[in-house]
């Protein structure tokens, strides 16, 4: 009887590691399925993004999900030239980038509004600075806690957003399903 029951809970064990590795391997071929097909259509191996800030109310609110194709696939539309040609996504002319401020690898992108591009020795903005290069003036859409550009704040200090910082465009939101990636950081 000792020996029947030894037999049967090494069955068991293994008959619950073989099925706890077809379920991991499921979860290792649907994440890598999402992954490849992430790439296929928006051009990004990661293509979601949550929103950590209030800077985009109340077109985007804490913890979205939004979805971002790459720059490389898309035509960016500024608030400028979306005003001028009725352009419009989430609620307002232009498009929403997601870009890195200096260029900077490991810190938070941020995720605003393209409102023009200036070239290099233009005003960045009325009477302001000379921009020392091409690039995009941005902002958030939050009126209360963004009434300046971000080039006249902390985020881009004087210097507008080069090309190769941005990484896309913002294409679809989900609401609240970014507060489960907003956990965890």
């Amino acid at each position: 009887m000792n020996k029947t029951n030894t037999q049967n809970n090494t069955q068991e064990e293994g008959s619950f590691l073989v099925s706890l590795g077809k379920d991991l391997l499921s979860v290792a071929a649907v994440l890598i399925a999402f992954m490849v097909l992430s790439k296929l259509a928006f051009g990004l191996w990661t293509p979601m993004v949550a929103v950590e800030s209030g800077s985009m109310e109340p077109h985007m609110q804490v913890g979205d999900i939004v979805f971002i194709k790459s720059i490389d696939r898309v035509d960016l539309v500024t608030h400028e030239e979306g005003n001028d040609s009725g352009y419009m996504t989430f609620e307002d002319y232009g498009d929403v980038i997601l870009y890195r401020p200096y260029g900077q690898e490991g810190i938070t992108p941020i995720i605003h509004r393209a409102m023009y591009r200036v070239e290099a020795g233009e005003p960045m903005w009325e009477n302001g600075p000379v921009a020392p290069y091409s690039g995009y003036i941005t902002k958030g859409d939050n009126t209360v806690t963004n009434r300046h550009y971000d080039q006249e704040g902390q985020i881009s200090y004087y210097v507008p957003v080069k090309d190769e910082w941005i990484i896309g465009v913002a294409k679809y939101r989900i609401p609240y399903l970014g507060y489960i990636r907003l956990l965890f950081s």
